[in-house]
């Protein structure tokens, strides 16, 4: 066989593993979309966050996905994905109530004002990448910040069945959850990706122990994001989800998530807040110096 013919014979293969989506019309390899989403979900679930702020940029940059229906993809993925995490985390006794149930109260109806502003104001994907890339430059100088911290400061106390209940000011982090939801619900996230690191960097609570929390918040948060893009119209219009490519994304997510989980406890918390700080800063770069440059 000739190096020519072999050559059309990856071809061939590659092909017959490409996959149409109709609604969002990407068209991808099926393995590739479970295979980022459970790369990405297996580090960043260990610090509390599902990776559905880096699967944005990828739907949208590598797939082409740049409809205002890539937001409610982004929530089906989290909805998907985070219980794999949570489970990890209620099993190892980690998993603080208190805070979720805070958390989750200021961010569904953030995410509710966030699908408007989204919808009515930012459905040009050339703006919409520029508020991306804002939201990720935000985020990462949070995880930055919040590396040089010690994340020990926020007190603990253990609950019967040895769940962990924190302590922390409760006003401060419903308010902020509430800000954060609003662009949690035009980005598409859940509102993890930035309460992780305010709870560390600003309320001075372990990364090892609100972990769970947030990802419970996510996970509810980003089911309200699906019912909002699916059944409230703006304009006459409504902006369900690819079900078919979220589906996808969450099952890989899903193993990442639990894995992350489990992985948690050894490795230590200020390499993962640095990585991802860095990780997010490079991303923000790319959105928005084309935009301001161009």
């Amino acid at each position: 066989m000739t190096a020519c013919q072999g050559s059309d014979e990856e071809s061939q293969l590659f092909d017959t593993l490409l996959v149409h989506f109709p609604v969002s019309g990407v068209e991808t390899p099926l393995f590739f979309p479970p295979l980022v989403a459970f790369c990405v979900s297996l580090f960043t679930s260990m610090a509390g966050i599902s990776g559905a702020f880096l699967l944005l940029p990828f739907q949208m940059s590598v797939l082409g996905y740049t409809a205002p229906s890539v937001s409610a993809t982004n929530f089906l993925y989290n909805v998907i994905s985070t219980p794999g995490g949570i489970y990890g985390y209620v099993r190892a006794g980690r998993m603080a109530w208190n805070l979720a149930g805070i958390l989750t109260a200021g961010l569904v109806p953030g995410i509710l004002l966030g699908y408007y502003l989204r919808v009515l104001y930012l459905p040009d994907p050339a703006v919409f990448k520029a508020f991306v890339g804002l939201v990720l430059t935000i985020l990462g100088v949070r995880l930055l910040f919040s590396g040089r911290t010690t994340g020990n400061s926020g007190s603990a106390k253990f609950s019967d069945g040895g769940r962990s209940a924190l302590a922390f000011p409760r006003w401060p982090v419903f308010l902020a959850a509430m800000g954060v939801g609003v662009g949690a619900g035009v980005y598409g996230i859940g509102g993890g990706a930035v309460m992780a690191p305010f709870c560390v960097a600003v309320c001075g609570l372990p990364v090892h122990r609100l972990a769970g929390a947030v990802l419970f918040a996510t996970l509810v948060s980003s089911l309200a994001g699906v019912a909002f893009y699916s059944l409230v119209p703006v304009r006459g219009m409504v902006w369900p989800p690819d079900w078919a490519l979220g589906a996808l994304l969450g099952m890989g997510g899903l193993l990442g998530t639990y894995l992350g989980a489990r992985a948690q406890r050894y490795v230590p918390a200020r390499w993962i807040r640095l990585i991802l700080g860095l990780l997010v800063l490079s991303l923000a770069l790319r959105y928005l110096v084309p935009f301001l440059l161009g």
